[in-house]
């Protein structure tokens, strides 16, 4: 039995957004913006962020900076590159926007974590690290609190 039109188009459009997903996973090193995306798709900018956000619980460019971090954290456990060189290994191209994004979701800036993930990961398989270091999606990083006592 066929669905409703509305059931059918609703099944077009998620196919269409786990494309869109799946491309921003393979390809958040590269200069994308929902426009772009929304033309890779067949569907108006407007229309890919309302469906992502309802299907996926975050807006299209959330998405791919949490992507651009996860990669990010990666590359600074390595400890090979600059935080500079990372920024724009992941696809940034602002710095402060990059900082600011990692600290939101990490909890802390990035040369902070870039020294502390190395001792605290020391050892471990890059799988491990992987899942226990990865950031916190769907929200930031949970405040810290401090004694001044």
């Amino acid at each position: 039995m066929a669905g409703t039109p509305l059931d059918d188009q609703r099944l077009r459009d998620l196919a269409r957004l786990r494309r869109v997903k799946d491309r921003m996973d393979r390809e958040y090193a590269q200069p994308l913006d929902v426009e772009a995306l929304a033309r890779g798709v067949h569907m108006s900018a407007g229309h890919l962020s309302r469906e992502f956000r309802r299907a996926y619980g975050e807006s299209p460019y959330a998405y791919l900076m949490t992507r651009r971090i996860e990669r990010a954290m990666a590359l600074l456990r390595i400890g090979d590159l600059s935080v500079t060189e990372v920024c724009f290994a992941v696809g940034c191209s602002s710095l402060g926007t990059f900082s600011t994004r990692f600290t939101e979701l990490v909890g802390v800036p990035p040369s902070v974590y870039r020294r502390e993930a190395a001792r605290a990961t020391a050892g471990m398989p890059s799988c491990v690290a992987k899942q226990v270091t990865r950031p916190v999606r769907n929200r930031e990083a949970p405040a810290v609190e401090t004694s001044l006592a």
